[in-house]
């Protein structure tokens, strides 16, 4: 970090958009709340949430400092979302925000994200601690070619674990490739983890707003989720489940007046 409380944006030398993000489609299984009614015709984006983000009146250090406790504190009742996840996807929001403003980036499009792809960091029980390090780490499954995308050992198992082949790691399931080219402290700390969450949806967040920008439409969202992960049955379960989330911090929101 170049100074306490900002987070750094490193891009490692891309010059382009970097492809496999979030290659593993649902391998990870997401606990979301609600129903799906089966009458109601598949989302197909996720549109900006009616509670955006309210900023702390004062920020301390890391993405998270950067979010009213309260709100974040009602957000998550309403959503089953938790309260330290939502702390990291709206403090994103609100840095990205004001730095790339014409990405509009919205932070229930990064908790569907998350939601699909860790169930929110508590993925096979893990839990987010304080400082926002998943606790166990998460993996997905070795990328070995049976069943899912052959992608070879690129990190000898430093970022993974597996010295044989490539996994998904952490909370936003990013893999060592995209790790390195998109790492970032979101938190502060000095530490670049991927185990993170407030470092890896930092580094979700860069990443999805170089791959497209107005992401408050349905065009440039599909294009920023495309570039995540390319499968039409990835894109179909983010939009139901930020669909959800908006929905649900909207009536939160109302509520709280």
């Amino acid at each position: 970090m170049q100074r306490r409380g900002v987070v750094t944006a490193v891009v490692a030398g891309v010059l382009g958009v970097v492809v496999l993000a979030g290659l593993v489609v649902l391998v990870l299984v997401p606990r979301v709340t609600g129903v799906e009614d089966a009458a109601t015709p598949a989302a197909r984006w996720a549109p900006p949430a009616a509670s955006a983000p309210v900023a702390a009146a004062t920020a301390g250090t890391g993405i998270a400092s950067l979010v009213d406790p309260d709100w974040a504190t009602s957000m998550a009742a309403a959503t089953g979302i938790p309260r330290r996840a939502v702390l990291a996807y709206a403090g994103a929001a609100l840095f990205k925000g004001e730095r790339t403003p014409e990405c509009r980036l919205s932070w229930t499009t990064l908790a569907a994200i998350g939601a699909v792809e860790s169930s929110n960091g508590q993925h096979g029980g893990s839990s987010i601690g304080a400082d926002g390090t998943v606790t166990p780490p998460i993996f997905g499954v070795a990328l070995n070619g049976d069943g899912v995308a052959l992608i070879p050992d690129s990190d000898g198992g430093a970022i993974d674990g597996d010295a044989a082949s490539d996994r998904a790691v952490g909370p936003m399931q990013l893999i060592p490739q995209t790790w390195r080219n998109w790492h970032t402290d979101g938190n502060g700390d000095g530490v670049e983890n991927p185990q993170n969450i407030d470092d890896a949806v930092m580094a979700t967040t860069n990443y999805l707003c170089r791959a497209s920008t107005a992401l408050d439409t349905e065009k440039g969202w599909r294009a920023a989720i495309a570039a995540y992960n390319s499968t039409d049955a990835y894109l179909r379960e983010v939009a139901r489940v930020g669909v959800a989330y908006n929905r649900d911090a909207a009536k939160a929101a109302k509520a709280a007046g």
